[in-house]
């Protein structure tokens, strides 16, 4: 197995469309802001799809209100 093989086993993660909410992305992830900073290493997190959010880009659940 090759580097970049490696490196790609290491970031899987899988993408769920929750209805009406927002995306839950979980797996071995790293999210970066568009500077490329690492903003979150967590294994599971929820990103806005509405808009609403007033902690963008995770949900914050506003789409309930």
């Amino acid at each position: 197995m090759n580097m970049e093989e490696k490196k790609e086993n290491k970031s899987q993660a899988v993408v769920e469309v929750i209805d009406s909410g927002p995306l839950k992305i979980s797996g071995n992830l790293l999210l970066k802001d568009l500077k490329k900073d690492i903003t979150d290493n967590s294994g599971e997190v929820y990103l806005c799809r509405c808009g609403r959010s007033g902690n963008k880009p995770y949900c914050d659940r506003s789409h309930k209100k």
